[in-house]
């Protein structure tokens, strides 16, 4: 049936795990925290439980450990718990919205802190969150030869999907930017997700968890904006000069930092107790930076133009772009190939193309898009426009796109440590 969840005790030895198969050698029994068991081997003959844990990638083998298994280490055969999933896919369960919720007053309220000292109040009213042009104020980092010039376009597949690539879905995890409050951090959004789409296509390792990097991290940076909206070309020469980490390291809060971008604003782990609500500044000294990795990219780049688009999917993967995104479109759009006539569209939001296909009944060549206004929206957050028409919200204008790799460039210029 798959992972289960089980009770385990706490040693210091544990919290300082980084690899090998642990064996607690305290006999701590006193079950205080619970993981999950997705998995059990065998190394040179011992026996090791597979264990997910929740204290950041950083922690253990990318957040994971291998425990001892068959003697109750740690109490972790004593306590376990598992359910049996209920089919909500086959025919999508939905909770109704009630008028009454939709209407709280406390829906309206966006993040802070306000120059006036007052809360500022959003309503109805959608504002862009992306620049109309993506920008490199240091020049492209192109690479030696560009996709487009090794691919034949008229030679490619009639549809391409990197989230149903051979039966794998190499995306990371769909994100929501206005929650917990409304953020316009869509330029962080669609760029990080399309990064760390291409570092699970170079791993191409089903044994271990999708990349996502954190779009917090570059919020907090102010690396090409803030809540406000911002430049998706500046959020890849911050990979380029300074890597991001994964989402780990700062859960997404929607929150402006004003430009705090200290270690411990990118990747922190914390201690009991928890703050009260409200009070996270009083409770720094609960917390501390943590080394991790950083996902760079070695060049980067603006593009546009069918050709190019379906070159740069096919050879490398996802790509953000940007589109005029209209009220329609956002209240509107449930599935199905999207089209609105605009004759000269307005770039004001950041997506993820993550490829492209053709309708068997009418011909109609789509792209398929990924948004980050959460799953409810749209097909499971994402949404497909018409190819090559001036229905698709000017989705085939502006363009970027970064090849992902580990290494720090040799002339990266960091601007944190």
């Amino acid at each position: 049936r798959g992972p289960i969840a089980c009770g385990i005790a706490v040693t210091d030895a544990m919290e300082n795990y980084t690899s090998g198969i642990f064996e607690d050698t305290t006999g701590d029994e006193d079950v205080t925290h619970e993981i999950s068991i997705v998995g059990y081997g065998e190394e040179d003959g011992e026996k090791f439980w597979w264990i997910r844990n929740s204290w950041g990638s950083h922690w253990g083998i990318n957040g994971f450990m291998k425990l001892i298994r068959g003697v109750n280490n740690l109490a972790i055969e004593t306590d376990c718990a598992w359910a049996t999933p209920v089919d909500t896919w086959s025919e999508t369960v939905w909770h109704n919205t009630t008028d009454a919720e939709k209407t709280d007053p406390k829906n309206n309220v966006t993040n802070g802190p306000y120059p006036q000292g007052t809360p500022v109040f959003l309503g109805e009213e959608s504002t862009g969150c992306r620049v109309p042009k993506a920008t490199f104020r240091s020049g492209e980092r192109r690479p030696e030869v560009m996709s487009w010039d090794m691919v034949d376009t008229t030679d490619l597949p009639e549809s391409w999907d990197w989230g149903r690539m051979n039966g794998t879905n190499y995306l990371s995890w769909s994100k929501n930017q206005h929650v917990p409050i409304y953020c316009g951090s869509c330029w962080a959004q669609g760029t990080t997700s399309s990064i760390a789409d291409r570092f699970n296509i170079m791993l191409n390792d089903l044994s271990i968890a999708p990349v996502a990097l954190s779009a917090q991290v570059i919020v907090n940076c102010e690396a090409g904006g803030d809540c406000n909206g911002g430049d998706p070309g500046a959020v890849y020469e911050w990979a380029y000069n300074n890597g991001i980490p994964d989402s780990s390291c700062e859960q997404y809060s929607a929150t402006n930092l004003n430009g705090k971008c200290s270690p411990i604003d990118i990747c922190r782990d914390c201690t009991w107790p928890p703050c009260p609500p409200g009070e996270d500044e009083k409770c720094l000294d609960k917390c501390w930076a943590v080394d991790y990795r950083k996902y760079y990219v070695s060049s980067y780049f603006e593009f546009s133009g069918i050709d190019k688009m379906k070159a740069e999917l096919y050879q490398n993967g996802p790509i953000s772009c940007g589109i005029q995104a209209t009220e329609k479109f956002e209240k509107t759009y449930t599935g199905g190939i999207y089209e609105e006539k605009i004759e000269n569209p307005e770039i004001n939001h950041e997506i993820a193309v993550v490829g492209w296909g053709k309708c068997p009944k009418t011909g109609q060549e789509f792209w398929i898009g990924r948004n980050s206004w959460g799953t409810f929206w749209g097909e499971e957050g994402f949404f497909k426009m018409p190819i090559g028409t001036d229905t698709n919200l000017g989705i085939e204008l502006d363009c970027t796109a970064g090849i992902p790799t580990f290494d720090k460039p040799a002339d990266a210029v960091s601007y944190i440590q």
